[in-house]
């Protein structure tokens, strides 16, 4: 027997995941979970599935509702609850150690963010009171505990950086108060011991197994191709798009490989310190004015990009620091930062590392202008209450990882759709980008072989290197890619499945964009089947 949705249970659900994560709730501008950190106790799990099963019996006899939100949360609070549940059993954040590694910096970091300003002092000093239990805690959870030796390294990285950061640097803070230092010291002492407890940790084989990404691929993102399917689908296109890149670089210069020709992209930037940081704003400018025709941007809402603050050029290294992050839906004020990093000591490098192609398609397009940022200012609008807060960026990655078909997708995709504005990008600058697709597609065989089996973490490293990831970034790639297995995979395949929407739309171009961007953080798939059900696409 079924009844009526009650949209209400959206509160109940949020209430539910903000209080094992409350990270994610400062993240998401929820400021009452402040002064908290994430349960790490004996009793966490089963008390965390008890409040799943509860949930999922609310919901799953409940019949689909007519609204859109309402039907679109539904759907989300069904796919991210049953995959929690699995998680809770077969694979717990609470036996990685750079979970806690990371919520334990975040929990920190996050308050004190320009989004967060003005700083709620009790609340940073009730959480870094508190990080010396919460570390004690991981300790003791994981003592024995087999863990794949990349997340323990992870861990004690950003374990130290942080003992440092909270040395030192925290005092750097804008707002920084005499009162922080004390417990800001006996923080860093509880993450430099929970460091050194993880020597000798035993291994583990980071593996989810095919079922499990299975799983992930089906109710997250609600793909509709099993792992192996995906897997010839992205080499197909990776072996295609290697000898596109040879015929493009042909075309631009015979005498040089696309490899040559990418490398002299280095050289081409502007001459100072200053007019580097110019460009960031100015290529900001010239995408929204040349992509306007193809999509709406967001001009409502400031994007502000500044040099990174001082406090934080050192920490942001080591951890999982965004020079762009998502504003918090619940609270996201009248703008965005957007951090510029400074150059060291060796100024050409700064030069050559923030050349023009690389400001223009990944700063500008793809984090700014019409990429997230437009993507995230449009997504507050949603009428999913979900869907305006499921892309969030949080201590570990996005809080719904199912979101991550539209949002990556997006962001990859409009890198290409200014190739449609004629003379915003140079031939070389479409090499480049087809470069980045072919990688793209690379990160979803290596998302897919390391899961199921087919490659162990070396061989996912030395295909990256074949692909022309960066050396430095590797194994760090790797890591990731096998802490959250599905999130490397949702950048090329949401890409492909805008485009083969795109080919199915009624309507004209940007109304195309702007209606996507309308639904909010949602699985890309779900936004097929809505745009189906109201008529806006060929069979």
């Amino acid at each position: 027997m079924t009844g009526a949705y009650d949209p209400s249970i959206v509160d109940d659900f949020l209430a539910h995941h903000w209080h094992f994560r409350p990270v994610d709730a400062s993240f998401m501008g929820e400021r009452h979970h402040d002064a908290l950190l994430p349960p790490a106790g004996p009793e966490t799990l089963s008390e965390e599935i008890e409040g799943i099963d509860t949930l999922l019996a609310r919901l799953e006899n409940t019949e689909e509702p007519d609204e859109l939100g309402d039907r679109l949360d539904r759907r989300m609070m069904l796919a991210e609850l049953h995959m929690q549940r699995l998680a809770a059993e077969t694979r717990p954040r609470l036996h990685n150690p750079a979970w806690y590694s990371g919520e334990a910096a975040f929990s920190i970091i996050s308050l004190l963010l320009p989004q967060s300003m003005p700083i709620r002092h009790d609340a940073l000093i009730g959480r870094l009171t508190g990080l010396p239990g919460f570390l004690d805690s991981a300790t003791e959870r994981l003592q024995g505990v087999p863990v794949p030796q990349g997340w323990v390294k992870r861990a004690q990285k950003e374990a130290t950086a942080m003992a440092g950061f909270l040395r030192t640097d925290i005092s750097l803070h804008e707002e920084f108060a005499d009162d922080w230092a004390e417990p800001a010291r006996r923080a860093a002492n509880a993450f430099e011991a929970f460091a050194s407890a993880l020597d000798g940790q035993p291994d583990a084989d980071p593996a989810c197994g095919e079922a499990y990404l299975g799983q992930v691929m089906a109710e997250l993102h609600g793909l509709p191709m099993s792992p192996r399917e995906a897997v010839e689908m992205a080499q197909t296109a990776y072996n295609r798009m290697g000898e596109e890149m040879a015929e493009m670089a042909r075309a631009i210069d015979p005498n040089r490989t696309a490899d040559e020709i990418l490398a002299g992209l280095s050289d081409i930037h502007p001459d100072t310190v200053g007019a580097v940081f110019d460009s960031y704003m100015d290529w900001d400018i010239q995408a929204i004015a040349q992509g306007a025709d193809l999509v709406t941007p967001a001009q409502e809402y400031d994007l502000d990009y500044r040099w990174m603050a001082p406090c934080f050029r050192k920490i942001s290294q080591p951890l999982y620091f965004l020079f762009y992050r998502s504003p918090p839906g619940l609270n996201p004020g009248a703008g965005s930062v957007y951090w510029v990093t400074p150059p060291g000591e060796d100024e050409q490098a700064f030069l050559r590392g923030n050349n023009t192609a690389m400001v223009k398609t990944i700063h500008s397009v793809h984090h700014g202008s019409i990429g997230h940022h437009t993507q995230n200012t449009r997504a507050r609008a949603a009428q999913s209450r979900l869907a305006r807060i499921a892309g969030t960026d949080c201590a570990l990655g996005l809080a719904f990882l199912g979101s991550g078909t539209l949002i990556e997708g997006w962001a990859c995709y409009v890198e290409d759709l200014l190739i449609e504005a004629p003379g915003f990008y140079t031939p070389e600058e479409i090499l480049l980008l087809k470069q980045f697709e072919r990688r793209n597609a690379a990160s979803v065989l290596v998302d897919i072989k390391l899961h199921i089996g087919d490659w162990t973490q070396q061989q996912a490293m030395d295909f990256y290197r074949e692909a022309g990831f960066a050396p430095v970034r590797v194994e760090g790639e790797v890591v990731r890619n096998s802490m959250l297995p599905g999130s490397r995979l949702m950048y090329w395949l949401g890409v492909e499945g805008i485009k083969a929407l795109r080919q199915r739309w009624t309507g004209e171009t940007r109304a195309f964009h702007d209606r996507l961007l309308s639904y909010g953080h949602v699985p890309l798939a779900w936004v097929e089947d809505e745009m189906t059900r109201a008529g806006l696409l060929r069979p």
